[in-house]
């Protein structure tokens, strides 16, 4: 699907989609729970479908109501029945459910297999193989490289102690899930903790039914205490931050002025540091937090001219997920933006730095990728022009060019190739966007 975006003026009020983080943690815990649980606000993304079909195969049962946009899925949780599938988990495009779930099914005895699409495929996963085996269980990548689909055999040790890296949060977040049907404390100690925020995330999800989860000022050091059968709960999965991201985008750079409601200010989601960010250029962002709404006015001269050294510096580590957006952002602000700490966003769906560099080029901006940072020349979007971009498949690669279209001269316009993928955490993103005057064209 080819998606064409120019340039347009949006109004009125937009609603973005459940969290993807805060859903499949969702998932997960209500399948190890016992009892039946209530997941309201669910994100019925392609992701979190995919960990919806893999719970079932060791036990859960999930109910989407009339269908998956229901509004509220129930799970029956498997509590001390779960098991290993009788088949390989097929985790489609979703690196979280591979990373989530694989440790909580280390903890049985037998052996487990793991594949995924294309891209997850071309992912490696040689640190949560390595991880496996520091803690006892036999893991391999069954293709002799780094990458999916790999094999473990359990149950993990919880004698053992796990040093890693850790600059990927996922397989510490399914670590910590899985410590809660170990007997004894299980401990990890991160040599170079990134995305902290998504840890503080898992610890708060834990903490609600009743896990002990010990994390230190600096991230390095992880403690969990189990077992904790605990019970099925309801809960309301928060607005998406990385939704967000792209309509306070649009409205940034096309000059409009709209509302984003049933915004989350929890705190839970590192993504909300993107206001902050915008806020430093000067853009005008009001965030009603106890109305839960962020109101954008676009229009306003977005500048480095009154920071340090006159250059707009973001460290990625804690929202890498961001880059997109910001990078695009970038393009309008006048003046240099230096993102630092950028390797893990080399480690999502794709390379986000280098297809970013390359897509934002062929549209006339000035961008480099310096390897340990990716730099922004900024002139305010004078420079940029339309062409056709490729998305790489990736949905927030999708969403922030398409995005940035909006932002374009009269006559210009941005095609966006392989635009479906946005569906992977925002289902119907081009008719939500249009339905506050974005003027999205399809096909």
């Amino acid at each position: 699907m080819k998606a064409v975006a120019k340039k347009s003026v949006l109004s009125g009020h937009i609603t973005v989609p459940g969290s993807k983080s805060h859903t499949i943690r969702a998932l997960i815990l209500a399948a190890m729970a016992e009892g039946t649980s209530h997941i309201s606000n669910p994100l019925p993304s392609n992701d979190c479908l995919s960990t919806a079909a893999a719970v079932k195969k060791i036990g859960a049962e999930v109910d989407f109501g009339k269908n998956e946009n229901s509004g509220v899925w129930t799970v029956h949780g498997a509590g001390s029945s779960i098991h290993l599938p009788d088949s390989p988990i097929d985790v489609g495009n979703s690196g979280s459910l591979m990373y989530f779930l694989c440790p909580v099914l280390s903890t049985l005895s037998g052996e487990c297999t793991f594949t995924g699409d294309e891209s997850i495929c071309r992912r490696p996963v040689n640190h949560l193989v390595d991880a496996l085996c520091q803690f006892g269980a036999n893991a391999k990548c069954l293709n002799g490289g780094e990458t999916p689909p790999f094999s473990f055999c359990g149950p993990i040790d919880v004698n053992k102690k796990l040093v890693t890296e850790g600059a990927l949060s996922q397989y510490i977040s399914g670590f910590m899930m899985a410590a809660s049907r170990l007997n004894g404390t299980l401990k990890m100690e991160l040599l170079n903790p990134k995305e902290t925020p998504y840890l503080t995330m898992t610890k708060l999800w834990l903490e609600s039914v009743g896990v002990p989860v010990e994390i230190s000022e600096d991230f390095k050091n992880i403690s969990v205490k189990g077992p904790v059968a605990f019970k099925a709960f309801d809960r309301a999965v928060p607005s998406d931050w990385e939704g967000v991201a792209f309509p306070l985008l649009a409205a940034l750079i096309s000059g409009s002025e709209i509302t984003i409601d049933n915004v989350d200010g929890s705190g839970s989601q590192g993504d909300d540091k993107i206001v902050e960010v915008l806020l430093s250029a000067g853009a005008d962002i009001e965030w009603k937090r106890e109305e839960e709404k962020l109101v954008v006015r676009g229009g306003c001269r977005l500048t480095t001219d009154s920071l340090p050294g006159k250059q707009l510096e973001i460290n990625m580590s804690a929202f890498p997920d961001a880059i997109c957006a910001l990078a695009v952002a970038a393009c309008f602000i006048e003046g240099k933006t230096v993102f630092t700490d950028i390797d893990i966003c080399r480690k999502k769906e794709t390379d986000r730095i280098k297809a970013m560099t390359s897509e934002l080029t062929k549209l006339g901006a000035h961008i480099v990728d310096e390897g340990d940072r990716l730099v922004v020349y900024g002139d305010g979007g004078l420079s940029l022009h339309g062409g056709e971009v490729e998305s790489y498949k990736d949905h927030r690669i999708v969403m922030s060019l398409a995005c940035l279209g909006l932002g374009l001269k009269t006559g210009e316009k941005v095609i966006v190739n392989d635009a479906e993928w946005c569906s992977v955490t925002f289902p119907r993103f081009f008719e939500t966007m249009n339905e506050i005057g974005a003027g999205f064209e399809v096909d």
